[in-house]
């Protein structure tokens, strides 16, 4: 127990890629049913119910949003990206498990793109799910959207809020990972740790092409970001 709390005025980044053996199958057998389905409820009300055509997961993990999302608009089709091979290889079972390999296609990638066939300026949307705190800048999420999305094109991103100090964020682990696994935890708690608060992303995109992007407040642990490209 800490006597004096850490006080958390900046982040502290975390390993960008989830690829030990470990914690990966820690994050796949975990349940995120209520923040994952929180995700597509956000989305269907900020963006509607008849969202269609081609959207891009960045950080799809183990594609549990990415399944969800399809299952709730079933005229969408998805590139789902992950830099860790074990998450897509969970991705790969799950989507076999839910009969949705045909529309969901799995790509091994970081940020940015290189040579990745993801065609830029050419997605009707971007979904965004715990991906931001991992990536040591900002830039790589907002530049990545801006060359991917087609003008007009949807954006929605969801990610954690870091907290006050070291206490709020060990209280908030315990509320909702209190029965997962310490590794579980221990990654809950340096995630929190390495998140954005939502005046440092409102500053970020004020300079550049996505200023216009809304910016709330959604949890007690999470924001949103969203709009039309």
């Amino acid at each position: 127990m800490e006597k004096r709390p850490l006080a958390l005025q900046n982040r502290i980044p975390e390993p960008e890629i989830m690829d030990d053996f470990e914690q990966v199958q820690a994050y796949a057998q975990a349940d995120f049913r209520v923040p994952h389905e929180m995700f597509v409820d956000l989305l269907e009300e900020r963006h509607g119910s008849d969202l269609k055509g081609l959207f891009l997961d960045l950080g799809c993990g183990p594609c549990d949003v990415t399944a969800r999302f399809a299952k709730r608009f079933p005229d969408t089709t998805i590139h789902a990206v992950d830099a860790s091979k074990p998450m897509l290889q969970e991705a790969e079972r799950i989507l076999e498990q839910r009969g949705l390999s045909q529309r969901i296609t799995l790509f091994h990638a970081r940020l940015p793109f290189k040579d990745t066939p993801i065609f830029k300026n050419h997605y009707d949307g971007v979904i965004v799910n715990s991906l931001l705190h991992h990536l040591p800048s900002q830039k790589l999420l907002w530049d990545t959207i801006s060359q991917c999305v087609r003008e007009g094109g949807i954006i929605f991103v969801m990610d954690l809020i870091r907290p006050h100090n070291t206490a709020e964020a060990k209280a908030i682990v315990e509320k909702y990972s209190g029965s997962e696994p310490e590794i579980l935890k221990r990654d809950f708690y340096h995630s929190l740790l390495a998140a954005y608060r939502i005046p440092e992303i409102r500053e970020y995109l004020k300079k550049t092409q996505l200023n216009h992007l809304t910016i709330e407040k959604v949890s007690d642990r999470h924001l949103i970001v969203w709009g039309k490209k």
